[in-house]
């Protein structure tokens, strides 16, 4: 193993960010009390190693996205579960929240009240997943000041995915960290109780969490990782949230970000097509068949016609216009799309993507958006796959900057001490002026640039109200 990883070749490293903007963080020294200024470019360099080097034997992004569906499991993540009801009438029904947890011994009918099964499918809960009784969640709220991770998983995915707990149990392992994932309505072998489930925009069950987290732990700093839809809905979160946001900082990982870009991509090859759109169908068929009997009762839903899927953008066609009322499966992924929304962000986020990704293509990627503002950096790699990155042995090279970046920011940043921009004027939205001889007053019409217009008006309260 030790001649080839030194014959492994190593993917290229490229950063995008704004260049002349940056965000100024304070950063501990090793004087008490003193801080030194850095910038979020600088932050995000020292956390990323210098080489990306991984499998030899997955030398391209198809391979290392294969290799995801090798069933080894050797990262355990416990965790406890809480069905959250909804907070607001338009999103009713349930979600549910799994807290990682100190080791524990599973009970043998992980689902064994009539309440607890009535949230839970007939096959059980996810490994290593029990519900919370009543006493240890009242017994929850805590005023200590340890740092929290929130996750959001990728289509169809729970807080079981291998790619997530990669991340979680290097930050779980010293007991300094928390964490909870969000399960998206009807995954993870959660129930839903509505006729509909989750969208590519369904920013309302995080928003809840937040609230709920910042109530019940008023000192912990929240931080956020999404990974591909999860990262494009968080992005979104983050965006809608603006100034308000309650999170100090985030990671972006393998989004799709332009998702009528990436559905096109998809579209284009036969690989794409017939692999990946068509295991993509597959897997959110068979999501709606474990939860046909609920969805059935939606009135705008024809369940013979999703069940005539095969590909990914049929499914949305079929389902996710029919439930939300987009005209086209297009005019769903323009509304869901989470591009503008980095235009909206206020809090540090780190951007972590593989050039040869085949499900979030590199055409969709902001490289334009990530140079005009100053609270993102973007790193990609040439070689990685849609979430997969991985080295000989089986580990996954972007957890390293992942973790190293949370814990810097947890850790090494003095949080009291707000965050500033170089040239507040130079804040994406703002309009340049440029003054000098022979240029006449600026009487143009002075629109506001709004990063969040969506076509799909809903009303989405941020997480102070």
């Amino acid at each position: 193993m030790g001649l080839l990883s030194s014959l492994s070749p190593s993917g290229r490293i490229a950063y995008y960010h704004a260049q002349d903007n940056n965000l100024l963080l304070a950063r501990k020294s090793g004087k008490p009390g003193a801080t030194e200024q850095v910038t979020l470019a600088e932050i995000c360099r020292k956390a990323t190693p210098e080489k990306c080097q991984l499998n030899p034997f997955l030398f391209n992004g198809h391979l290392q996205t294969a290799w995801t569906s090798a069933k080894f499991d050797k990262v355990p993540v416990f965790y406890k579960r809480w069905m959250f009801e909804a907070d607001s009438p338009m999103f009713s029904g349930h979600f549910a929240v799994d807290f990682a947890v100190d080791p524990y011994e599973p009970p043998n009918d992980p689902h064994s009240t009539d309440s607890e099964r009535k949230y839970t499918q007939p096959s059980g809960l996810p490994e290593r997943t029990a519900f919370f009784s009543e006493a240890e969640f009242a017994a929850l709220p805590s005023d200590d000041t340890r740092p929290m991770l929130v996750a959001l998983h990728g289509l169809s995915g729970g807080s079981h995915e291998l790619y997530l707990r990669h991340v979680l149990a290097p930050l779980l392992k010293d007991k300094t960290w928390e964490a909870c994932v969000v399960n998206s309505r009807g995954c993870a072998q959660s129930k839903i109780t509505t006729g509909v489930l989750y969208n590519a925009r369904a920013t309302w069950d995080i928003r809840q969490t937040v609230k709920w987290l910042r109530k019940t732990f008023p000192n912990r700093p929240l931080f956020g990782i999404g990974f591909s839809l999860g990262a494009n809905i968080l992005t979104n979160f983050l965006g809608e949230e603006g100034d308000a946001c309650q999170m100090t900082a985030a990671v972006i990982c393998a989004s799709p970000w332009n998702l009528e870009i990436s559905s096109v991509c998809l579209q284009s090859s036969w690989i794409g097509l017939g692999v990946y759109s068509k295991v993509m169908g597959t897997s959110m068929k068979e999501l709606f068949e474990r939860h046909v009997e609920q969805i059935s009762k939606n009135p705008r839903i024809d369940v013979d016609e999703v069940r005539k899927i095969t590909y990914l953008h049929e499914f949305d066609r079929a389902l996710q216009c029919a439930a939300w009322g987009y005209p086209t499966e297009g005019a769903y992924y323009r509304d869901a799309t989470s591009t503008d929304s980095l235009m909206g962000i206020r809090i540090p986020i780190f951007v972590i993507q593989a050039e040869d990704d085949p499900i979030a293509c590199s055409k969709a990627l902001p490289f334009q958006e990530m140079g005009q503002t100053p609270y993102g950096i973007m790193m990609t790699t040439s070689w990685g796959g849609h979430l997969g990155w991985f080295e000989l042995g089986g580990e996954r090279w972007f957890a390293k900057p992942v973790t190293n970046f949370l814990n810097i920011m947890a850790k090494e940043v003095d949080l009291s001490v707000p965050f500033t921009v170089e040239d507040p004027e130079k804040i994406p939205g703002g309009i340049a002026h440029h003054y000098g001889p022979g240029k006449d007053l600026d009487t143009a019409p002075k629109p506001e640039y709004n990063p969040i217009r969506r076509k799909l008006a809903l009303q989405v309260p941020t997480s102070n109200t």
